[in-house]
């Protein structure tokens, strides 16, 4: 690897740590929020909503614009839009603007976070796709475990605004850094409209995704409150068990890079998917058997992010003109999965309680392992070369 490759890799994995935090420091900020702005915690909780429509609806958008006309441009105006949004996140004077600060917020990130995927794609050598991909995705999973931690200790001493003036901050150095990093990187050639057949193709593949997510989501959505109520854990035990699954995840990703890139993205996908839904009836068994959780919620983000990542890598070879729409499409169908798992997983503790959980998991993860068995027609990998 080039020095050139480094700071590409470099520039993506801060890029997307942001994004990751961007994402995942609301949520524990939401009771002081609620509390500033005398709302309900339920009233709060608009904010990630409306961020994660915004970023559903927006993000094909922006793929399909940056496979036309590139995406460095889009990159740097997402950045320029960030830093926006989240200076006045930190100083809305009413909860209506901050509402309107998470909005344009979801839309700045959906026009950095798939094209990030994307550019990596663009740029990374031939047989090393999976490898490139898995370091950058590990900085949007290392914010869950690390990231999010730091919002909150940043809170504790300076209150939540800091958080998001230091997030903008961030944002604004980072679009000078894109802009800069990405200027010398190929266009793709949209060979074939997106509006027709394409596009059909497209929603078969990503649909693999979007019940990943809801594999993944409607157990982790659950987690904290399903340990407290099957293992009676006390809040540092549910943080450890967090850490335990954040570290598997980052892991994951790492480790399905080397392996996609020797075995292949159509085996290492459909692999992962196989041991996740076992895994998710390990757990299922195993859920309340006291200290062995640690290792299955690890062993889960191992293998679930594995899986993910080297799917993105399927992705990237199977599309190669079209990959900014692809992952795009991609990105939403992992929020449509978050928000269809978040509903399922309420259901199911509503009906039969949380020990049922892992099992519903376990289908879905089939359920993806079988869609992910199609196959993209019209698509030939040596199609990269042309691409690069």
């Amino acid at each position: 690897m080039g020095l050139r490759g480094r700071v590409s890799l470099s520039v993506g994995w801060v890029t997307l740590f942001l994004m990751g935090t961007d994402l995942f420091v609301v949520s524990p900020l939401l009771p002081f929020i609620s509390e500033a702005y005398n709302v309900s915690s339920a009233i709060a909780g608009w904010m990630v909503t409306v961020f994660a429509v915004t970023y559903a609806i927006a993000a094909p958008f922006f793929g399909w614009l940056s496979d036309k006309n590139g995406r460095r441009a889009l990159i740097t105006f997402g950045l320029v839009l960030f830093f926006i949004s989240n200076i006045l996140t930190a100083f809305a004077p009413s909860f209506f603007l901050l509402i309107v600060s998470r909005i344009l917020s979801g839309l700045s990130v959906a026009s950095i976070t798939p094209l990030i995927y994307a550019i990596i794609g663009d740029i990374a050598p031939p047989n090393r796709t999976g490898t490139w991909l898995s370091i950058v995705v590990s900085g949007h999973l290392t914010a869950l475990w690390a990231g999010a931690p730091f919002g909150t200790l940043l809170e504790h001493f300076l209150g939540w605004r800091s958080v998001f003036v230091v997030m903008a901050i961030i944002g604004a150095m980072l679009a000078i850094v894109n802009f800069s990093t990405w200027k010398y990187t190929p266009k793709s050639d949209l060979t074939r409209n997106p509006i027709g057949g394409s596009l059909l193709r497209i929603l078969g593949s990503v649909s693999v995704t979007t019940f990943w997510a809801i594999s993944m989501y409607a157990l982790y959505v659950y987690l904290g409150a399903s340990l407290y109520s099957e293992n009676g854990f006390l809040s540092t035990q549910i943080g450890l068990a967090i850490t335990f699954y954040g570290i598997g995840a980052v892991l994951g990703s790492l480790i399905s890079g080397q392996l996609t890139d020797r075995f292949g993205e159509r085996n290492i996908s459909k692999v992962t998917l196989i041991f996740l839904s076992l895994i998710f009836i390990c757990l299922g068994i195993f859920f309340s058997s006291g200290d062995w959780i640690y290792l299955f919620l690890f062993l889960w983000a191992l293998v679930g992010y594995a899986g993910f990542t080297s799917y993105q890598a399927r992705l990237a070879v199977e599309y190669p003109n079209e990959r900014g729409i692809v992952m795009a499409w991609n990105n939403t169908a992992l929020y449509i999965g978050i928000t269809i798992g978040s509903m399922v997983g309420g259901y199911v503790i509503t009906k039969w309680g949380y020990s049922y959980l892992p099992y519903v998991c376990s289908i879905a993860a089939v359920i993806s392992f079988a869609l992910s068995t199609q196959k993209v027609e019209e698509t030939k990998k040596t199609a990269l070369s042309v691409d690069r």
